[in-house]
């Protein structure tokens, strides 16, 4: 991967590991599909005018089902389900948790894409797994208050799982596309998708300036110009090396957390992390056991 790309992950983390921290201060007064309409509905009010500048509208058209497949699956069901599942864990827990997108980009890419996997990336795959059961225990050790925890942890595996989907169907079908047609159609089709429910479920007390500013942060910086980034990763380094940038979401997420909410970082939790990491490094192929070895 060349140096540009690198740096292009480490940015793309430090803007999505944030979106953990503006979700936990935001999603208690929208409430999750409020929320995350905010956060889709503004990202498309910042990519539509650019999108105008390099496109016309009707580019959209040919591709117009596979942006459905994907604004749903790589933002608005995903997004409702991290926002959902932060009323019961801490933003680094989750961050921790998006990790394991890459586990499933790969065994999408193996079941339904044909890519083989060695032996290696198949352990990499349980390690991942142990991995999350090693942070959820961490988690239910820190909270005595637990019922909500089991179910946070399977809502972000599900999103985890649909965002790997999406990795593999960009891949596959909107190769061809530019990150920006890619990016403002998936946040426009979410948008549209969400606002019905949204309007329905909209809280009846106003939000707070601070909530507002979380929200606005969300969707400009975490979505808008983080999906730029994301979808032109994949077109440069493809699905399985672009997804890879949730190694360093957690660094982000952790970081944010201890530093701005407060979060307790315990060893248990570290060691899960750093589990998931090993695992995913090995699913992927960015580490290979056999290349160090000789």
């Amino acid at each position: 991967m060349r140096l540009h790309s690198i740096l292009e992950l480490i940015v793309l983390a430090a803007m999505w590991g944030a979106s953990f921290l503006f979700i936990k201060v935001a999603a208690p007064e929208f409430g999750p599909v409020p929320l995350i309409l905010l956060r889709v509905g503004l990202a498309s009010l910042f990519l539509l005018p650019l999108f105008c500048l390099r496109h016309r509208f009707l580019d959209f058209w040919p591709y117009r089902w596979h942006l459905v497949v994907v604004g749903l699956l790589n933002s608005a069901l995903p997004f409702c389900l991290l926002a959902w599942a932060a009323a019961s864990v801490p933003a680094g827990f989750l961050a921790v948790m998006n990790a394991t997108a890459p586990l499933f980009a790969a065994l999408v890419a193996w079941v339904w894409c044909k890519q083989t996997l060695s032996r290696w990336q198949i352990a990499g795959m349980f390690i991942g797994v142990l991995g999350v059961v090693v942070l959820v225990s961490s988690r239910l050790e820190v909270s005595q208050t637990g019922p909500g925890v089991i179910p946070s942890v399977i809502k972000a595996l599900l999103a985890t799982f649909l965002y790997g989907i999406a990795a593999n169907y960009t891949k596959v079908y909107l190769s061809q596309c530019s990150s920006l047609l890619i990016a403002t159609g998936g946040q426009v089709i979410a948008s549209i998708t969400l606002l019905p429910f949204a309007i329905f479920l909209w809280p009846d007390k106003a939000a707070s300036a601070q909530a507002w500013y979380c929200a606005w942060a969300l969707a400009v910086i975490s979505t808008a110009i983080g999906f730029l980034l994301y979808y032109r990763l994949i077109a440069g380094v493809g699905p399985t090396k672009a997804i890879a940038v949730t190694f360093l979401v957690p660094v982000f997420g952790l970081l944010w957390g201890y530093v701005f909410l407060n979060e307790t970082l315990t060893l248990y939790m570290l060691m899960g992390a750093a589990i998931i990491f090993l695992g995913t490094a090995l699913a992927t192929g960015i580490l290979r056991p056999r290349q160090i070895l000789l």
